[in-house]
């Protein structure tokens, strides 16, 4: 294994130079729901208490089509 010597007035770890590098998960091309709001404009925790009650309605509204159950 080499290792490289630098300067040791400019330090620089891994992971600063994976940050200096570093994409905006939520701007990147092939994110496509992915959004970041501003301060104050996040979603209501109501929407997805809403999304959990409506889905788990339509999987037991579904699945009581399934022949064989109780």
């Amino acid at each position: 294994m080499s290792a490289q010597w630098t300067d040791p007035s400019s330090p620089q770890t891994g992971a600063q130079a994976v940050l200096a590098h570093a994409i905006d998960p939520a701007r990147r091309p092939d994110v496509l729901l992915r959004v970041r709001r501003d301060e104050g404009h996040e979603i209501s925790a109501w929407w997805m208490i809403g999304a959990f009650v409506g889905v788990s309605a339509a999987v037991i509204v579904l699945l009581s089509f399934v022949p064989g159950g109780a």
